[in-house]
């Protein structure tokens, strides 16, 4: 059946003869329907099956050997599209409002797999990779390389399902698409916008509703970890608000506008909250606070998933309310947290409670209006009192020997309940459960080792620490392996390189990735251009980042990227250890300890004392041969065992 696609105005008519078509003989005119359409093109079909029938459009008119059979309102030609996914440009920094386009990774026709990276995007922070999270084809390219300032929620590309739909879009264009995009979420705006009114029918004084951003570019769900500031409290620009935990650090949350705090929505540890739920609400006034005590969200915006939250037990402050007066006291303590015979607790605190078995009444809530948080559940230390229950079973007629009797109950108290406790899986944990998970699985790891003295390390270090203690700098062993491993990476630069799956990237920079420990997990800050940084430098670099990545204040362009790791357990003992690549590196330096050995020696002893540090690099086989990563290890050893060199 031939098929005719029009795009149409609001309202079009089309009318036709028959006859003039060449169609089997009816009598009467032969009308099409009239068509309305809000977005996207319109279709209409002829409803005939007529062989060779060829229809043009031309100013207006249809022409059928170059007559006029009918006639529309002129519009623009659009045929239909296959299905399409439209890729806007994202938050990849909590304050990047603009983007400029550094260069595609992508052609159009390309493959794309999952974690891919399509393009490279300047924001206000740094130079950010913008990962694909599904497989497709790259369609078309709608913003060119060298693109300055991009606002956020542009359409930046059109990806596809199957490479045979690629050639749909080859005359696609931006203007295309903007016409037809529907309004960018607020979820992707980096600064919320003021929504409207929450309550149908309800009127709230002038108030800015503060949706969850995306503060990596991977990020999808957060945690709300901490509020650093109770509702009442004046906000200024550039306050941290609160601290969530996305999938790759806890980031701070800074306020961009001042108001006051009027309402909190989403409470300490709420898990999964998706992106563009509301957080909070900031008004003007603080005479206008108290308009939000009782807000309740009734927007479009998901409220945070609830967690399971088990009935808990009643059991437990039943039985403590008729023995001594002195049990019925703990009850009474926390009488206050009840409103109507209610304990009001947050879901993350109830699901804790249950699974901890603690009773909610027990415990004095410190959130607002007496709410029981996370906090709470987890300062929770339970009450004497219930000690002295075993005391009513003593006989009353003999109160005497009563008195030492609670002494030994005391022990079976105190015993832990069941035999394992469930640890909840942090999103850091998550992702790097995956990426790790990810590297064994795709990436074929081989090892090698060897040993470096280094005995001229450590007394070059003894006398610069002795030099530079005027200016409160101490140098480690770690400073000189990552000066080392950077100026090993320009002598052999296949071992500073990354898997791209199309080609294999060889950087011109040496940025090194040392992993650090956080109570949270491993994260990698960046020590960037090792390579010409002196010693004192990467030293101060090294400290800054570890104190901030363990405070969880990391910002995502100091810990994503990196060309080459350092990861060192010397400090713990470790002799040695192999390392797992983070992809798309190609090579990660596991480094041990240090250790006193005797070596032969051209003396009077013929031995000689010396400390060896054994190293092992993990090489990603796709990337670095064989040779050339023990070429590399050999560098790398030259510049220990001779560390006047890393001067020259």
């Amino acid at each position: 059946m031939l098929r005719l696609v029009v795009r149409m105005r609001q309202s079009a008519t089309v009318t036709r003869s028959c006859t003039s078509l060449g169609l089997r003989s009816e009598t009467g005119p032969c009308q099409l329907r009239r068509y309305h359409h809000s977005r996207g093109p319109n279709r209409i079909r002829p409803l005939s099956r007529a062989s060779g029938l060829q229809i043009q459009f031309s100013r207006g008119r249809v022409l059928h050997d170059n007559q006029i059979v009918s006639s529309y309102h002129q519009s623009h030609r659009f045929y239909a599209l296959p299905p399409h996914q439209k890729v806007q440009l994202p938050a990849l920094s909590p304050t990047m409002q603009l983007g400029t386009i550094a260069r595609w990774e992508k052609k159009e026709g390309d493959k794309i797999n999952e974690g891919d990276l399509i393009a490279e995007v300047e924001t206000d922070k740094a130079t950010v990779g913008f990962e694909m999270l599904e497989e497709c084809y790259l369609a078309k390219i709608l913003v060119p390389e060298g693109t300055r300032d991009v606002p956020l929620g542009s359409v930046i590309c059109i990806t596809v399902d199957s490479a045979d739909q690629v050639a749909a879009f080859k005359d696609y264009t931006l203007e295309m698409a903007t016409a037809s995009a529907p309004p960018t979420p607020a979820a992707a705006a980096p600064t919320p916008a003021p929504p409207p009114p929450a309550a149908p029918g309800s009127s709230y004084p002038p108030h800015l509703k503060i949706l969850l951003p995306a503060l990596s570019p991977t990020m999808t769900m957060g945690t709300v970890q901490r509020w650093e500031k109770k509702v009442g409290e004046k906000l200024s620009e550039g306050d941290l608000l609160a601290e969530i935990e996305t999938d790759k650090a806890t980031i701070g949350f800074e306020v961009q506008e001042e108001g006051y705090l009027a309402k909190v929505m989403i409470p300490e540890g709420t898990r999964d909250v998706p992106l563009g739920t509301p957080l909070c609400i900031i008004v003007e006034n603080e005479a206008d606070i108290k308009a939000f005590a009782d807000y309740v969200e009734t927007g479009v915006a998901a409220p945070p998933p609830p967690a399971p939250a088990p009935a808990p037990a009643p059991a437990a402050p039943t039985p403590a309310a008729p023995p001594t007066p002195a049990a019925a006291a703990a009850p009474a303590a926390a009488a206050p947290v009840k409103k109507g015979g209610r304990v009001f607790a947050s879901p993350l605190a109830k699901k804790l409670a249950a699974e901890k078995g603690i009773d909610l009444a027990q415990v004095a809530g410190t959130g607002p209006d007496g709410r029981v948080t996370k906090k709470d559940i987890e300062s929770f230390v339970p009450p004497k009192a219930p000690v002295a229950a075993p005391t009513p079973t003593a006989p009353t007629p003999t109160p005497a020997p009563a008195a030492p009797a609670p002494a030994p109950p005391a022990t079976p108290a105190a015993a832990p309940t069941g035999t394992y406790t469930d640890i909840p899986i942090s999103n850091i944990r998550k992702v790097i459960a995956q990426r790790l998970l990810q590297s064994k699985q795709t990436i074929p790891h081989y090892y090698l080792s060897v040993d470096v003295n280094m005995e001229q390390v450590l007394g070059l270090r003894k006398e610069l620490n002795e030099e530079a203690k005027a200016d409160n700098i101490k140098l480690s062993v770690n400073d000189f392996i990552i000066k080392a491993s950077a100026l090993a990476c320009l002598k052999v630069p296949e071992a500073n390189s990354s898997w791209m799956d199309t080609v294999i990237r060889q950087n011109h920079v040496v940025d090194v990735s040392v992993a650090v420990s956080t109570p949270t997990g491993l994260i990698t800050p960046i020590v960037f251009n090792a390579h010409i940084k002196g010693l004192a430098s990467i030293s101060k670099d090294v400290s800054s980042l570890a104190a901030k990545a363990r405070d969880g204040k990391l910002q995502p362009h100091e810990f994503q990227g990196g060309t080459f790791t350092i990861s060192n357990l010397g400090m713990f003992g470790i002799k040695n250890f192999s390392a797992i690549i983070n992809p798309p590196q190609a090579c990660i330096l596991a480094v041990g300890g240090s250790e006193k050995r005797l070596l032969p020696a051209d003396n009077e002893k013929g031995f000689d004392v010396a400390s060896m540090m054994s190293v092992t690099l993990s090489c990603d086989h796709r990337v670095v041969d064989g040779a050339v990563g023990a070429q590399w290890l050999a560098e790398f050893r030259k510049f220990l065992e001779r560390p006047v060199t890393m001067l020259l």
